[in-house]
Order: structure tokens, then sequence, then C-alpha cells
């Protein structure tokens, strides 16, 4: 199996994982907060979304450049982004040949090289990081009076089916 190849099998059974808490946030609570440092619920799911869209632009010399765009005003929206991010992120990866993948990316931040290594180093990476930040949205869950999902197993508010 290809560093490709294993990249596609961790990244779809995730996917399911990240709706699943993209949909259980409040949909009237986007601007939640836990402490006033904290990056809102809203800002935090729009982020997943926007870290796939980024990705998916990945160049033909492997730049990738965030440059984010406005928020949606509803979580519907946010999690129709997502879903098709998430489509174009896995349709992208899976027709890239191998030596594309391998060969050097760079991640542009503000016009500025913020990360140099290889297109799968970039892309593991912005998969670790949306791991990272569903975890901290999964948090928020509660709080905001919803029920956090069963992610890599049961939750105090979903048993996933066990």
């Amino acid at each position: 199996m290809t560093n490709r190849e294993f990249f596609l099998s961790r990244w779809e059974p995730e996917q399911p994982a990240f709706l699943r808490v993209l949909r259980a946030l409040p949909a009237d609570k986007l601007d939640y907060k836990p402490h006033e440092r904290s990056t809102s619920a809203g800002d935090l799911a729009w982020q997943l979304s926007e870290e796939l869209r980024v990705l998916a632009g990945v160049t033909e010399s492997g730049d990738i450049n965030w440059e984010s765009g406005s928020r949606p005003a509803t979580l519907d929206e946010i999690v129709a982004a997502y879903e098709a991010n998430s489509d174009s992120v896995r349709k992208l990866v899976s027709s890239m040949p191998d030596s594309r993948w391998d060969g050097p990316g760079r991640f542009l931040f503000g016009g500025h090289e913020a990360w140099k290594a290889t297109v799968s180093s970039v892309f593991w990476g912005f998969l670790l990081d949306a791991i990272h930040h569903r975890g901290q949205l999964s948090a928020y869950i509660r709080p905001m009076g919803g029920k956090v999902p069963s992610i890599y197993g049961p939750s105090a508010d979903d048993t996933g089916g066990m």
C-alpha cells in the first residue's frame, strides 16, 4: 500500500465522524465560545470545511494557498460546504499520481511560505490538524446544549449503536 492509499484508508473513516460532530452543533449557537480567547463554534466548524477546500486547491506545483472565505450564516451551509469539499479532496487524492503526492509541496499563508514539505506531508498535517479541531469542537457541544456524538466509540450522549 502506498502512502497515498494509506492516507485515503484513514481519510474515509474519519469523514462520518466529522459530519456527526458538525451536525451535533446547536444551529442557533454558532457564536458560542467557552472562553473569550476561544474561537467560536461556527468559526471552528467553518475552518474544518475551509481546510478541505484549500487542500482541494493544491496546484500542479504543489502549492496550497490559505485564503479563508467568509463563514456562511447557517450550520446547514457549513455542513453542505464540508461535504462538497470532502468529496473534492477524495476525488483529488484518488486520482493524484504518486509522483505528485510524493513531490514538493508548500503551504502558503497570506502569500508567505509557512510550511515546505512533500504534498503528502501537508495533506497528513491538515488531516491531523482537522482531527484536533474536531476534538476541540466536540468539547463545545454539551455546554452549548447539544448531545456529543459517537466519534471513535460511545459518548455519554450517543452509544454509537452499542
